[in-house]
């Protein structure tokens, strides 16, 4: 199973809250009540992103960390990447690594494939798709008056 760890998991939380007010100065102990992170992780992420240059810090009374980038010019491939080091399915999909049955193995050029697959269809998403409010789901018990031709739903059925 492919997975992210869960520090990229809250990495992907602390940002989407942060790129709900991207112009604002944002305290971890602020993002660690909001999000309901511990504020020493919310910390460690902070400084990480920071030195990745997707967020400035600021020190002071007033100080704390704002994105450097517009939410639409972070990509979820560049959140894992900061978090996790650069992503591949297998070693070998990381580049031209050598493996030690590299001379008998004749698949490592499709992982590669499929790593180029998955990272730009990750490069796709952006923090602000992240941040974006997720679509209300619509019940199957609300359809039931577009199948039947009524124009509002009957509550009675």
């Amino acid at each position: 199973m492919l997975r992210v760890s869960k520090l990229t998991d809250y990495a992907t939380v602390v940002l989407t809250e942060m790129a709900r007010d991207p112009e604002a100065v944002h305290t971890a102990t602020s993002l660690a009540e909001r999000t309901r992170l511990a504020r020493p992780t919310v910390s460690k992420l902070l400084k990480q992103f920071s030195r990745g240059g997707m967020l400035r810090s600021y020190r002071g009374a007033h100080g704390g960390y704002v994105l450097a980038e517009a939410p639409e010019a972070i990509t979820a491939t560049r959140i894992i990447d900061t978090v996790e080091g650069p992503m591949a399915v297998t070693e070998c999909s990381l580049g031209d690594q050598q493996c030690e049955i590299e001379d008998v193995c004749n698949i490592g050029h499709h992982w590669r494939r499929i790593n180029r697959a998955i990272r730009a269809a990750l490069d796709e998403v952006t923090l602000a798709d992240l941040a974006a409010p997720a679509p209300i789901p619509v019940a199957l018990t609300d359809l039931r008056h577009v199948v039947s031709g009524q124009t509002k739903p009957n509550r009675n059925s």
